[in-house]
């Protein structure tokens, strides 16, 4: 392809090492102006690619993280009815304006800002099974009615909007039809090299294949119930380095084991496997056809 027409509009930052796949999502969500939607394992980099994303595109960012309580007008607007009793109680301010009372969500931002946005809307699936469906029109036509004052903001820009997803529960059609899916898959060795070299530019070469074979193993292992995510892996090589501990002691043994499990039931079953003689992996081979290098 010789010509993109101005499609290819991201194709990743050095900070953020993105799949192809990854890279075309993103691309075809911007272009034809819908939400991306993004899934996968917690730890894949669903939630930071939006800051990689607005620095690729040279867009500031803004983030609405969504909790269990949080319903869709929050991130439209707030009418702060506590601040206003308190300023009629007390003879502060103008109550009689109520424009003054009303505090624009992470969305109402986004529309009302003078330059186009990246908008993160983190981890939708935490909230009730209405939530998404409550979005549909605005995130559709750009626009919503504040009641109290009977203003309509209209989007100035409409913003690049990224929404993640853990999987926690089901979406409904609706507003996945007006969505671009991307589920971004685990990374594979190759990839993974990628992204260490990122956040570890100077690994030793035979110390990070050491760090390699016992993550994949590990994740390999069935009785994990929560396995080791790639945050979790750049995070044990910071404490790994940070100890001075030698390739050799790595060889035999996986230090530092509550810097990738994070479940009690999975240190427990590390620790048997010590306990019964279990030998860790030493070379690629030790890991199977699927992982020869």
């Amino acid at each position: 392809m010789t010509k993109n027409n101005g499609f290819l509009r991201f194709q990743g930052t050095p900070g953020y090492i993105a799949s192809g796949p990854l890279v075309d999502a993103v691309n075809c969500a911007i272009a034809l102006e819908r939400p991306l939607l993004l899934k996968g394992e917690p730890g894949t980099g669903k939630t930071v690619l939006a800051r990689h994303v607005a620095e690729g595109l040279g867009m500031p960012m803004l983030s609405w993280h969504i909790k269990s309580t949080t319903k869709a007008a929050d991130g439209l607007y707030m009418y702060d009815t506590v601040q206003r009793l308190n300023d009629s109680r007390f003879g502060s301010g103008d109550v009689s304006d109520i424009r003054r009372y009303i505090k624009l969500g992470a969305l109402g931002q986004s529309f009302t800002a003078p330059q186009r946005h990246v908008l993160l809307i983190d981890e939708v699936d935490k909230a009730d099974l209405e939530f998404p469906n409550d979005l549909l029109r605005e995130l559709d036509e750009m626009r919503f009615a504040i009641l109290e004052t009977t203003e309509e903001i209209v989007a100035k820009h409409r913003p690049v909007v990224l929404i993640t997803s853990n999987n926690e529960k089901e979406l409904p059609d609706a507003f996945l039809r007006r969505c671009v899916f991307h589920f971004i898959e685990f990374p594979d060795v190759p990839l993974m090299r990628k992204i260490l070299a990122v956040h570890h530019p100077h690994l030793d070469a035979k110390l990070l294949d050491q760090v390699l074979i016992k993550f994949y193993w590990l994740r390999e292992q069935p009785e994990l119930r929560k396995k080791p995510s790639t945050s979790e892996l750049v995070d044990w090589i910071s404490a790994l380095l940070r100890s001075g501990l030698t390739v050799d002691r790595l060889e035999s043994h996986i230090p530092f084991i509550g810097a990738l499990l994070k479940k009690e039931q999975d240190v427990d079953a590390v620790g048997h496997y010590d306990q019964q003689g279990g030998r860790y992996p030493k070379r690629w081979a030790d890991l199977g056809p699927r992982y020869n290098q």
